[in-house]
């Protein structure tokens, strides 16, 4: 069996597929990855074969002014380089999973289509899935699409032979993909009785922390991590800088990700910290709090790590303004929602307090004893039942 995974987004929507391919290459899969230039070092630290496809995701992997992958000024070039590396790149294969930009995805599947293979895409949030939307909504997706690279499109499945498309949010996203997330932070919506929730696609961190990390997290109480992932650009920087001096102020220290901002520390007091890229598996059980963006992966390794929240809704510079984990927090009792993407400074002093309050620990360590990580198994199943391919034993 031969699976190809494609996906154009940022790490949060990249390492979930990543994880996907190690657990497939482990049940005896090839597997194949076509991803952003950006990922290229990901895939070769786990050794998965990757095929680079347009251009970078991430600002500062870009020539200065190149504009990126979704940006309409380049999305027929897009469109025409995905359908191109994907179908060499799906040569021999029985099955194609996606993710990520809806351009890339409808390369995907005509590929998957051209080649009489299943085709499944991937979401990573309950509100993302195509059911909670309405038709009305759904048509006017499928009318913008079409109007940005439908013609493209239409030329490019003409060379595979394939018959024209018009909804191309409905065909590249299909009527029910698969849903990856965690059933308690993020469960399917009651009414979506057609959707398969496989649980999260998470790849166990094993890398040590850097040895000055280390000797910062040693040399007083745990900090408060703050991070923003991979949002960008000014109102970043002012979320990062208003939510340290909020810990600083209540006499905390801090742990600052840089992430996609690079974001800086202040000056070179020696309670704070600034990290690259780094295990948070590891570094989220040795932290008191976090305060971070509304996203998937950051909030469920946090929820995991029994710590508690303050979600800042809004803060990645997208055209989807992410608030659904934030709420789902608030919601569970395990952290606190907070509006931004610049926070005010006296309601996120509110909110550290509220969250760091011995109740909501408690209600974050009890939480974090109910969810599992079984995702990538499911799936894998999944896949062998869709391409009529023989099980392997898998491991309990």
């Amino acid at each position: 069996m031969r699976v190809l995974i494609t996906g154009c987004g940022s790490r949060g929507d990249t390492e979930p597929l990543v994880a996907l391919a190690v657990r497939l290459r482990e049940l005896g899969v090839q597997v194949r990855m076509c991803l952003p230039p950006d990922y290229a070092e990901r895939c070769a630290e786990v050794g998965v074969p990757m095929v680079a496809v347009g251009p970078a995701v991430r600002a500062g992997a870009r020539g200065p002014g190149e504009p990126a992958p979704g940006d309409p000024e380049i999305v027929t070039e897009v469109v025409t380089e995905w359908f191109d590396k994907v179908q060499a790149a799906a040569e021999g294969c029985t099955a194609v999973v996606t993710t990520g930009l809806l351009p890339a995805a409808v390369a995907a599947r005509s590929v998957a289509e051209k080649l009489g293979v299943p085709y499944r895409y991937v979401v990573l949030s309950p509100d993302h899935l195509p059911s909670v939307h309405s038709r009305a909504e759904l048509d006017m997706y499928n009318e913008g699409s079409y109007g940005l690279f439908g013609d493209t499109v239409g030329e490019k499945r003409a060379e595979l032979g394939l018959p024209p498309v018009k909804e191309l949010f409905d065909y590249g996203y299909t009527e029910r993909p698969w849903l990856a997330s965690d059933q308690i932070l993020a469960p399917r919506p009651a009414a979506d009785t057609g959707t398969v929730q496989t649980g999260v696609w998470m790849l166990p961190d094993e890398r040590p922390l850097p040895a000055e990390l280390e000797a910062f997290l040693a040399a007083g109480p745990p900090p408060v991590y703050v991070g923003f992932g991979s949002s960008s650009g000014a109102r970043t920087a002012g979320a990062a800088k208003v939510a340290i001096d909020v810990v600083r102020s209540q006499g905390h220290r801090v742990v600052l990700s840089r992430g996609w901002a690079e974001l800086a520390l202040p000056d070179d007091g020696d309670d704070c910290f600034a990290v690259g890229e780094v295990n948070l598996q590891d570094l989220f059980g040795r932290v008191t709090a976090a305060i971070h963006h509304d996203s998937a992966g950051t909030t469920y390794l946090a929820m995991r790590a029994g710590i508690p929240h303050v979600v800042v809704r809004r803060v990645v510079d997208n055209v989807v303004e992410q608030a659904y984990h934030a709420d789902r927090v608030a919601e569970l009792g395990i952290g606190v929602a907070l509006d931004g993407p610049v926070p005010d400074a006296d309601a996120l002093a509110a909110a550290l307090t509220t969250a760091l309050a011995p109740e909501t620990r408690a209600r974050a360590a009890a939480v974090a004893e109910e969810i599992r990580v079984d995702g990538t198994t499911v799936a894998a199943e999944l896949l062998f039942d869709a391409a009529g391919a023989e099980k392997p034993a898998v491991p309990a």
